[in-house]
């Protein structure tokens, strides 16, 4: 009897170990499977995620990227491969331009079946849920979120933008012509964006021989920056760059204004939208920034025709003009939203005739497309960032953003 009780008991032991991982199972070897390959493209619908701040301090242009993806899917809503025609559906989150947020948005989208992710507008979003999308086997591009460290590391996120190293590098090359000898900065402390966009116009102005006479910093959701402004104001610089979000520019420019700092203001992309005019008005004047996407430039007919769309489809919903600021300029997020998408509806189309339909072959894909998009033309180098190497300067003025020039890194 002892002996049939312990022969029983070494069974259900060898039973215990096998379901706690102990052996090969046949759920382990679909698990073993799964992550090999990803998430599988079934059925006659291809999810694809839109992971992008809607509320929060970046939801404004959060908002602008997702329209473009938007238009982008209402002008190319469904795809051919190997003789079935997908309807390409998106789900959309709102990260709420919060790092812990953006995580659990992350996950949900991933357990929604997503194949692919676009987004988002903001470095540290990204960088926060980077290893959810990677862990998942599930690329995902980015739009403007600007950061190296984004791409860096990661095989599964791609982007559509230029990088903060090269943007840095544009502004500060930009005030070295302009004749500006010495720059104050202001960025957000903790801000991936804020801070390494920062650091890299500082490192470029000192190499070209430019002095940084003041260097200062503020916390998330500070609404008061005269103590700032009085230091900067008493170090007397030819130029101030502040590269920060949308909310914190439409509060620092009219304490700028009323501390009567004269040095000309410079920022970077996300200083592209129309709130910022509306909220600062007068105090926005003369403001010079670099961005992706000039939509008054009609050298490019691919760009031509999606200005043209975009305009249609703004205007075509009372809705659309008041998510895009309450008019139908066409911001440069929108524009890289579209060739976010845009590029992985390329993938999509190079996998007709391949025997593996999922997210790993997706990912595969993306590396070598290579097409003409509304940003120019688009393929990625090793780490997944799109090969770029001008931006556009524009300058508010009378109420308007302005393009002035294009602007090598040199």
């Amino acid at each position: 009897m002892k002996k049939f009780l312990a022969l029983t008991l070494s069974a259900a032991l060898m039973l215990s170990l096998a379901a706690c991982g102990g052996g090969t199972t046949g759920d382990d070897a679909a698990k073993d499977n799964a992550a090999a390959t990803g998430v599988a493209i079934e059925g006659d619908t291809i999810k694809i995620g839109v992971f992008e701040p809607t509320t929060g301090e970046n939801g404004g242009g959060g908002m602008q990227e997702v329209l473009g993806m938007r238009y982008a899917n209402k002008v190319n809503p469904t795809v051919d491969i190997n003789g079935t025609t997908y309807k390409i559906q998106l789900v959309e989150v709102d990260n709420q331009s919060d790092k812990t947020a953006a995580v659990t948005a992350a996950q949900s989208l991933i357990s929604s079946g997503v194949v692919a992710v676009l987004g988002s507008y903001g470095s540290g979003v990204s960088i926060a849920a980077g290893q959810t999308f990677a862990d998942a086997q599930v690329p995902a591009i980015g739009a403007s979120c600007t950061n190296p460290q984004v791409t860096l590391g990661n095989d599964f996120y791609f982007r559509t933008c230029f990088l903060d190293p090269f943007q840095g590098t544009v502004m500060a090359s930009y005030a070295i012509e302009k004749g500006y000898k010495t720059a104050a900065l202001v960025s957000q402390n903790g801000d991936d964006y804020s801070t390494g966009l920062a650091a890299f116009f500082k490192q470029a102005f000192e190499g070209m021989g430019g002095t940084i006479v003041a260097d200062e910093t503020y916390q998330t959701n500070e609404s008061d920056f005269n103590a700032i402004l009085t230091t900067i104001k008493g170090a007397n610089p030819d130029c101030i760059f502040a590269p920060s979000s949308i909310a914190t520019a439409t509060l620092l420019l009219p304490q700028a204004q009323a501390n009567g700092i004269k040095a000309q203001i410079i920022a970077s992309d996300t200083w592209e939208n129309e709130t910022i005019i509306t909220a600062a008005g007068s105090a926005a004047e003369g403001v010079a920034l670099s961005t992706f996407f000039d939509e008054h430039d009609e050298s490019n007919p691919v760009a031509k025709e999606f200005v043209e769309g975009f305009k249609a489809y703004l205007n075509g919903d009372p809705q659309n003009l008041t998510l895009n600021g309450g008019s139908d300029g066409v911001a440069a997020v929108s524009a890289l939203g579209y060739d976010a998408y845009m590029s992985i509806y390329e993938a999509l189309k190079a996998l007709d005739g391949a025997e593996a339909l999922n997210s790993v072959a997706l990912r595969d894909a993306l590396k070598a497309v290579s097409f003409n998009g509304v940003t120019g033309a688009i393929s990625f180098d090793e780490n997944g960032d799109a090969v770029k190497n001008v931006a556009y300067i524009k300058q508010i003025k009378d109420g308007k953003f302005n393009f002035l020039k294009t602007q090598s890194a040199e």
